[in-house]
């Protein structure tokens, strides 16, 4: 029993002559601690300092600055264990960080995949607040961006969340950030008609429209060739921040109808194959008295185009304003369906 009891205090007694030799060590370790502690804030600011000239994401720059403070503070505890004698103890924790990061990582995979597309997103700036783009197959003002998801308002007014993992391996259209676009439609004329001078009609309308920009130049094109018709392609372009695409094609479109019909261009519905069953009695009529007294109406004479073909007063009262503005309005004042700050300014 004494011998143990000597055997014991022997051990003590060398554990704690160890510990008077190391404690030095120890001392100095747990300064480097508290002092990385202390100013990891400040030394990640100063080292992080080029990200900021780099992207304006405040996003960017916390998440950076945690990640220099966390190495930093890492480092500092790896110090104090292997001053304190602690080797393998500091092995084994710096190694458990690296597992316990996988499994983490493995865990949590969309959400870290999501961080990480909320990083890029901020860091490239395919869009901004307040921006009309299509994100796949979703048009609409882009309302909030957060490290999870972005926010859109569609014009329906719906809110649609897209995680930005998809977003940023999507397909991103940016309506906003080229003003002009391209409208078109397709207008059908008969093989009767005057191809020329029905396209000649429609540029000097649709160029004497406004809202119509004239650089580039609107075109009217022979598209294709129908059943029943000579079907034009019109192209024209608009800024859409003053001029909605949609309203002002319904406009061209009524213009241009009117426009047809007054110059006597004919404008026919697809042919039609009409067969009658076997045993019905058909009367035929004398085509040719029908078809003149059908043209004796319309006696297609050269009119002399006049200088404008747009009703200036028509053209005033037109609503082809832009949509984008009411959109905005509405993101504004709708409810966020998402907490979480705003990492897009």
């Amino acid at each position: 029993m004494e011998s143990s009891t000597s055997e014991l205090v022997i051990s003590l007694n060398a554990y704690w002559q160890a510990f008077i030799v190391k404690l030095p060590a120890i001392a100095l370790g747990m300064l480097i601690l508290m002092l990385t502690l202390w100013l990891a804030g400040r030394v990640s600011q100063a080292l992080i300092r080029p990200v900021r000239y780099l992207s304006s994401s405040p996003l960017l720059r916390s998440v950076s600055q945690r990640a220099v403070s966390l190495i930093l503070i890492l480092l500092a505890l790896y110090i104090f264990l292997k001053l304190s004698g602690l080797t393998e103890f500091a092995v084994a924790i710096m190694s458990g960080t690296g597992v316990l990061g996988l499994i983490l990582g493995f865990a949590f995979r969309d959400i870290a995949e999501n961080m990480i597309a909320s990083l890029l997103l901020t860091v490239q700036r395919p869009f901004r607040i307040d921006d009309v783009v299509q994100i796949n197959s979703y048009i609409g003002v882009v309302q909030k961006v957060t490290t999870r998801a972005t926010t859109l308002v569609d014009f329906d007014g719906n809110h649609i969340q897209i995680p930005n993992a998809v977003i940023y391996k999507g397909t991103i259209k940016n309506l906003t950030a080229n003003p002009k676009m391209r409208g078109q439609f397709t207008l059908g004329i008969g093989y009767d008609a005057d191809c020329q001078q029905a396209q000649r009609l429609a540029l000097q309308l649709i160029g004497e429209h406004p809202n119509v920009l004239k650089e580039p130049e609107p075109l009217v094109l022979v598209d294709e060739l129908g059943s029943a018709t000579v079907n034009l392609k019109v192209y024209f372009w608009i800024n859409v921040e003053s001029t909605s695409v949609i309203k002002m094609a319904s406009v061209l479109m009524r213009d241009l109808v009117e426009l047809f019909t007054a110059r006597g261009i004919s404008m026919p519905d697809d042919a039609r194959e009409v067969i009658f069953p076997q045993g019905v009695p058909v009367t035929m009529v004398n085509n040719q008295e029908q078809v003149s007294e059908q043209k004796d109406p319309v006696k297609q004479s050269p009119v002399s185009e006049p200088q404008s073909l747009t009703d200036k007063g028509s053209a005033a009262h037109d609503d082809v304003s832009s949509e984008n503005d009411d959109i905005r309005r509405q993101a504004e004042e709708a409810r966020a369906p998402e907490q979480g700050a705003n990492i897009l300014s």
